[in-house]
């Protein structure tokens, strides 16, 4: 089902935006667990009802059973496309003092995140930087980051916030209309890099597949349509016309 738009009439009446990501989310997270993430890994939706709506890919720290199918070997039949930029980065400094308490037999490992932007992310600068910090954090621990825009009532560049919490000169983006953005950070011949795969969306448009980093050679395929149509269907939603 194409793009919809819950932030104004009808469907804001109906089906308010909340409650859509909430079901996206869960879509996303079940459409992943249904064979598409590789043995070890697992999706969770989780709602901040005072921000966004996000999932969460958790990696299992566990050593594999006798037998059980590779991680690359259960997704090398799906390759991403080139990204669309390669940008220079030097990550900010972090102090950081913390106490971490572990289960001995493992505990889950962040590898990877789905960011469902709400209006909130985008109505003042500072939750703009906030949101972009969030995702500059989870890219500089090697975490995937997929940052979906579908917020109508607000606009504002998400992608260029990111790039100045980098302090570096934006380029590529959609130049701040709605977009679905997938990043990934590598270092290559010692030098930093972030990648972007950008992509445009517009209601009433089928929505793109795009790469979910799991790590530095390990994507698999987050399918935007499939899991928005999933969530229509769950909430009775049914497309004009």
């Amino acid at each position: 089902m194409p793009l919809l738009d819950h932030f104004h009439p009808p469907l804001s009446r109906t089906h308010p935006w909340w409650g859509f990501h909430g079901a996206w989310a869960a879509a996303m997270a079940r459409l992943l667990n249904d064979g598409i993430l590789p043995p070890g890994y697992y999706a969770v939706p989780f709602l901040d009802r005072d921000g966004s709506v996000e999932i969460d890919v958790a990696a299992l720290e566990e050593s594999q059973a006798t037998g059980a199918v590779s991680a690359a070997s259960h997704t090398v039949s799906w390759t991403p496309s080139a990204p669309g930029l390669a940008v220079a980065v030097e990550w900010p400094a972090t102090d950081e003092v913390e106490v971490s308490v572990f289960h001995d037999e493992g505990d889950p490992r962040l590898a990877a995140t789905v960011e469902l932007v709400s209006p909130r992310n985008k109505d003042r600068p500072r939750a703009r930087e906030a949101f972009a910090a969030k995702c500059v954090n989870h890219l500089q621990r090697g975490c995937g980051v997929v940052v979906v825009d579908v917020v109508t009532t607000r606009r504002a560049d998400l992608h260029a916030d990111l790039f100045a919490a980098l302090g570096v000169d934006p380029v590529g983006g959609v130049a701040g209309g709605l977009s679905a953005i997938s990043y990934r950070s590598i270092s290559r011949d010692g030098e930093d890099q972030l990648l972007a795969w950008p992509n445009p969306l517009e209601i009433g448009r089928i929505l793109p597949t795009v790469p979910l980093w799991l790590g530095s050679d390990l994507a698999v395929p987050l399918d935007l349509e499939a899991s928005h149509t999933a969530a229509c269907v769950d909430l009775r939603i049914r497309q004009a016309g």
